[in-house]
């Protein structure tokens, strides 16, 4: 592992936080992307601490900011050679509707979108490795949902759960495509849903929900630990070697939401992403 080098996106709170701390661990060079540069200096200097490992840097980025997703992904191409492993791991619920600087969604923009232009920006430094690895966090909330591509952005009616969710299942038509688009090449991608999680997911909105999560997250959470494992195993394990465009549970193949195998959305939504992002792949 000594040679490998590890992105990871939203590093610098809950398992993001955790899987680069277990990514550094196995002595590779672990890259974190994070929107607070004082936080990630800290969090970068306690995971070389607790890893032994000095190969640990950050990346400032909005990963919601499409100038920021260019300008993270120019940085990248000009330093390093090769990618072993991409891990988009950054997302989050937004209770009320609002947009990102681009003038999207911000729950569109932030988790799928951001997944789908780091991840085309940086393919080339994943196919001169000798075999990149493409992970991308989602969650068992995609199932018994759709996307309306009638109304993406949630303009004529918004929830932000629902929002949330067709986010999740937005991840899983990303990496079923993708995976499509690279079979027999080097590169694998795949997605996984890392369990209920114990981290500040939910508490960027503030007031009763931000309470009624914690509260939830105390009774029936797991830790962060234990939500980071699916993610690591997917960047490491030698198991997972070749295998390409599944989704993983408890660091075990799994069979997503009959929504998730829908052709016909997965190649609109393809579509309405590289519109979105001006990015062909």
């Amino acid at each position: 592992m000594a040679h490998k080098i590890f992105l990871v996106s939203g590093a610098t709170d809950g398992i993001g936080r955790v899987t680069a701390t277990e990514l550094a661990r196995t002595g590779g060079e672990v890259i974190l992307v994070g929107r607070d540069r004082a936080k990630a200096k800290r969090v970068v200097a306690k995971i070389k601490r607790d890893s032994d490992n000095e190969q640990v840097s950050f990346e400032v980025a909005d990963l919601s900011l499409q100038s920021d997703l260019h300008a993270l992904a120019s940085r990248l191409n000009d330093r390093l050679e090769y990618l072993d492993v991409l891990v988009n791991n950054v997302g989050a619920w937004f209770q009320h509707r609002q947009l990102s600087a681009d003038g999207i969604e911000m729950t569109f923009a932030l988790n799928h979108l951001g997944y789908f232009l780091l991840t085309g920006l940086l393919l080339e430094k994943l196919r001169s490795a000798p075999a990149g690895r493409i992970v991308n966090v989602t969650s068992v909330a995609h199932r018994g949902r759709q996307i309306d591509l009638d109304d993406p952005q949630g303009e004529m009616r918004y929830s932000g759960w629902s929002a949330y969710h067709a986010s999740k299942l937005a991840n899983i038509h990303f990496t079923y495509r993708l995976a499509e688009m690279l079979d027999g090449g080097s590169i694998t991608v795949n997605c996984l849903h890392p369990g209920f999680v114990a981290s500040k997911f939910a508490h960027n909105n503030g007031g009763w929900l931000k309470w009624l999560m914690i509260i939830v997250q105390q009774l029936a959470a797991i830790s962060e630990a234990k939500g980071a494992r699916t993610s690591v195993h997917l960047a490491t394990a030698k198991s997972v070697a070749g295998v390409s465009g599944k989704y993983f549970d408890k660091c075990e193949i799994s069979k997503s939401s009959a929504e998730s195998y829908d052709k016909e959305t997965r190649d609109r939504l393809w579509r309405l992403s590289e519109r979105l992002t001006g990015f062909t792949y």
